[in-house]
């Protein structure tokens, strides 16, 4: 791929905003999506559109072709051990909510969930619920100073012999990486389940799901420069296949009478209904898009711009950085002094800086660093050190309004 007009491929990046050009900086939100993926999901509509697996015409043919045809793209994509165990949801936070749910016969009270401490929400109240479904407790993991995981504390916990652990790859609200090679072996070494929250790192790291060993992965299309309303469960087979179905009824049947009904194998078992299939289509081109990247050279180039990001951030004076490491992947979390983040964030509106603002759905992470909540920039494959120098320079005047 032409990395030169890889920025041109992101038809929403061409457009201004109130007469400036459009610098985006929240792709942890949600990413842009490249023509491509645009152009799949319209075929789709256009030539193609029925329902999967049901019906005898070609048009469903084709569309089932499609959509399966994902599955495997997905199951290389992570190194999934068998294509089955790629599970098409609505994104990260049904997956997790499927697993939450489907483990419920497993979990005896007493037991103990442990929740990174830095946890998205979709990574917290499904467990929570879990916990009141079961009488199981949910301990945090603790934070370090420089809000890594406490490695010491996590041992310590483990000692508790948890039933499950349930970790993100990369925090949402700081950008901070977590070691999931070593969470999970230490987990499984415990006994634990192991659930990893992969939607912040499944766009910019390559993720091998056999050699992390976890027990569940779970990420979203719309992180990942593909459609929003599809998401990824990958589970171990065998501990995939004893979930209880979150949603009955549709393709997961196998038999029904009105006496008993028989569920469908993996992986229809767990997919109810009729499934997003323009979005998983699209999702599949995302795949394709992502995959012809030089993804090293990529993966080297967004760690410089978050450096200098971090940087030229430094240089201004008066900006509080959070968490802000070298490794850190895409996000960068930040206040300017005591300003209230939302009006930064208004501001920088003004000038065309997408950023933003507010507790990232991690409110527990903000009690912790004591903040009603802050801004955060985050990058993608399209940006460029002009979108960095342009919101460094939009700061500077931010800066000399409120300050």
């Amino acid at each position: 791929m032409d990395l030169s007009t890889l920025r041109s491929q992101f038809p929403t990046l061409a457009q201004s905003n109130d007469g400036y050009p459009l610098c985006y900086l929240d792709t942890a939100a949600t990413s842009q999506k490249p023509q491509l993926v645009i152009d799949a999901m319209n075929h789709y509509y256009q030539c193609d559109n029925a329902n999967v697996h049901r019906a005898a015409h070609q048009l469903s043919a084709r569309a089932t072709g499609q959509y399966e045809a994902v599955r495997d793209k997905l199951q290389r994509f992570v190194n999934a051990k068998r294509r089955e165990e790629i599970i098409f949801t609505h994104g990260t936070t049904e997956s997790i909510n499927m697993v939450a749910h489907g483990l419920t016969a497993h979990i005896k009270a007493g037991a103990v969930i442990l929740i990174d401490s830095a946890a998205h929400h979709a990574n917290i109240v499904p467990w929570q619920q879990l916990a009141k479904r079961t009488g199981a407790l949910i301990k945090p993991i603790p934070l370090t100073a420089d809000c890594r995981l406490d490695l010491a504390a996590y041992k310590t916990l483990l000692e508790q012999q948890p039933a499950i652990v349930a970790l993100s790859h990369v925090s949402n609200a700081l950008g901070t990486l977590n070691p999931v090679h070593e969470l999970v072996a230490l987990a499984k070494q415990a006994g634990a389940l192991t659930l990893v929250d992969g939607a912040q790192a499944i766009a910019h790291l390559n993720v091998d799901v056999q050699a992390i060993g976890c027990d569940f992965y779970v990420f979203s299309g719309h992180k990942m420069y593909g459609p929003t309303g599809v998401g990824v469960l990958y589970g171990r087979f065998d501990i995939l296949d004893s979930l209880c179905p979150l949603l009955t009824g549709g393709e997961m049947i196998k038999t029904v009478s009105f006496e008993h009904t028989e569920f469908n194998i993996l992986p229809n078992r767990l997919e109810a209904g009729t499934p997003p299939i323009a979005e998983v289509i699209g999702l599949g081109a995302a795949i394709d898009f992502i995959q012809a990247l030089p993804r090293e050279q990529i993966h080297a180039q967004e760690q410089a711009l978050l450096n200098y990001l971090q940087d030229e951030l430094s240089k201004l004076g008066d900006i509080v950085l959070y968490a802000a490491h070298s490794d850190n992947i895409g996000a960068v979390a930040f206040n300017l002094a005591d300003e209230h983040h939302q009006d930064v964030g208004i501001l920088l509106d003004q000038q065309g800086i997408a950023v933003r603002c507010g507790h990232h759905c991690a409110m527990p992470l903000m009690q912790t660093l004591g903040l009603k909540g802050c801004c955060r920039a985050s990058i993608g494959v399209y940006t460029n050190k002009a979108d960095i120098d342009n919101f460094i320079n939009a700061m500077k005047s931010v800066k000399d309004l409120l300050l």
